[in-house]
């Protein structure tokens, strides 16, 4: 029934596990970044559930309500700051909602919208990944004062950022591809930086430049192609 945890009343979090006993919904269309929240989650004693956009998200909130939400701002049918807005203020609330992004330039978009907080991709690093969902947190909910701090940095699966890759390179080979280069840039920013693919992120950036200046695209488009298709021709078939 929504407006209860179904985790909260049976698991308390320990030193080792601090977020043990929530539940977290992280609305997010890349599978690379998915899968790095999937890990950071595990490493947390956090169950995890997945929407890969507004939609699929307004369909879990329909049926059940997690202890907290991470919403990438940038989403396929959508801004991830129309959730935000339209849950921050409902009752019973979600205990923490937080946005994220690749540019850190949205976390005053975010919190205007009614986060809790913003945390930058790439999401990595396991001690601030917990510090900003329980700061948040009420008492009753936080785990014993003397923590387990891990600066452990988490490697997510390569074949998520080969799906990603993939993804993009359908959305680029399309007719309409210069009508969707904001989402474009905005994912494989992410994906870039979260992959730590400094090549792919220059080629990004570049397209970036290209669409805020009002040049022309096409250069700027088949530069990413071409990164693109070296990536996926030294990966290989999946």
């Amino acid at each position: 029934m929504p407006g209860i945890d179904d985790l909260a009343s049976h698991q308390t979090p320990t030193a080792l596990r601090p977020l043990q006993g929530l539940t977290l919904l992280v609305v997010e269309d890349s599978r690379f970044a998915s899968e790095a929240v999937r890990l950071l989650c595990t490493r947390s004693g956090a169950r995890i559930r997945r929407a890969d956009g507004l939609r699929a998200a307004r369909k879990h909130l329909a049926v059940y309500h997690p202890s907290v939400l991470l919403v990438d701002v940038g989403l396929p049918d959508g801004s991830g700051l129309d959730l935000i807005a339209g849950l921050a203020g409902t009752s019973p609330r979600i205990a923490v909602i937080l946005g994220t992004s690749a540019d850190p330039d949205m976390e005053r978009a975010v919190l205007a919208a009614g986060a809790d907080g913003f945390i930058e991709k790439p999401i990595a690093n396991l001690a601030q990944f917990q510090s900003a969902i329980l700061r948040h947190l009420p008492a009753e909910r936080q785990p014993p004062k003397l923590r387990v701090v891990s600066e452990e940095r988490i490697k997510p699966d390569r074949l998520a950022y080969q799906d990603d890759l993939v993804q993009v390179a359908g959305v680029l080979g399309g007719r309409r591809a210069e009508d969707q280069v904001d989402y474009i840039t905005q994912f494989l920013g992410g994906v870039a930086r979260s992959a730590q693919d400094d090549d792919l992120d220059l080629a990004v950036r570049q397209l970036k430049q290209l669409h805020s200046s009002g040049a022309s695209l096409r250069p700027g488009l088949a530069a990413l192609n071409a990164v693109l298709k070296d990536r996926l021709e030294q990966a290989g078939p999946i």
